[in-house]
């Protein structure tokens, strides 16, 4: 079976543009139209985010997407119905991404099917233990032929990152600081030491980065040390306050991969 994950990384390895947005932000109907945008767009992998009620990794700009999507009424039955709608059209890979609570709350074997069957390539659940994977559900996801992706931090030792690498598919997402999801401006010398060991460590899987992408001088940085780079909280904020959601994104997603 083949999985538009794995298939786009073994034909694009450079400039990878991923794209977060919350299911049933900014409206509850919104979750479609901002994916079909974002594939026209030139956008490489769609990241929709599962909201929950207490999205403790991240900074203040998902935490409000996620309070206004859950007010609009979004749950994951509703979320996987417009994975179905939205795979109609759109081609280029889809995953989502969200706290390990609500997946178990709908049964992670039946939502790991669910997924698969909707549409969805691959999962992010940063919560979920690796030990835990391993033992209970990596057999799942290769069946259902999901990636799951795992997060890596400048804290995260050698070793780890190993056995992440070992045990992942796909690609790996790498933190580029240890706190929580926003935009902070350009990269320090830390932050460039660490993309710098991880190019030097010689991964079996690609790797994207993200937090603290914001525009082209941060993906392009990225990228220079990364198959790509992860976008969220600019593009939430750019939702939150479009008046032209297609041709806002369209500009976007242009202004991130190339140069004004």
């Amino acid at each position: 079976m083949k999985n538009r994950i794995t298939e786009l990384f073994a034909t694009k390895n450079t400039n990878i543009l991923s794209v977060f947005y919350t299911a049933g932000f900014p409206k509850l109907n919104d979750t479609v139209t901002i994916a079909e945008s974002l594939e026209k767009s030139g956008a490489d992998i769609i990241e929709i985010g599962i909201p929950f009620s207490d999205p403790v990794a991240d900074g203040p700009t998902i935490q409000e997407s996620n309070k206004i999507a859950l007010d609009n009424g979004m749950n994951v039955k509703l979320l996987l119905e417009q994975v179905r709608t939205i795979r109609k059209k759109v081609k280029i890979p889809i995953i989502l991404m969200g706290y390990l609570n609500p997946v178990m709350q709908y049964g992670v074997e039946r939502f790991i099917q669910d997924a698969a069957t909707a549409g969805v390539d691959g999962l992010i659940l940063p919560d979920m233990p690796l030990y835990e994977y391993e033992e209970q559900y990596k057999a799942l996801f290769e069946k259902a032929n999901l990636c799951n992706t795992f997060l890596i931090s400048p804290t995260t030792s050698d070793d780890r990152i190993r056995k992440i690498d070992h045990v992942s598919n796909g690609f790996i997402y790498a933190v580029s600081a240890s706190s929580t999801t926003g935009a902070k401006g350009d990269f320090s010398t830390d932050q460039i030491s660490y993309f710098e060991k991880l190019k030097n460590l010689k991964l079996n899987n690609p790797y994207l980065i993200g937090f603290g992408i914001s525009n082209n001088s941060t993906f392009s940085r990225a990228a220079q040390f990364s198959a790509g780079a992860i976008v969220g909280s600019a593009f939430i904020n750019l939702l939150k306050s479009s008046t032209d959601m297609d041709g806002d994104i369209s500009s976007f997603v242009q202004s991130l991969k190339f140069k004004a």
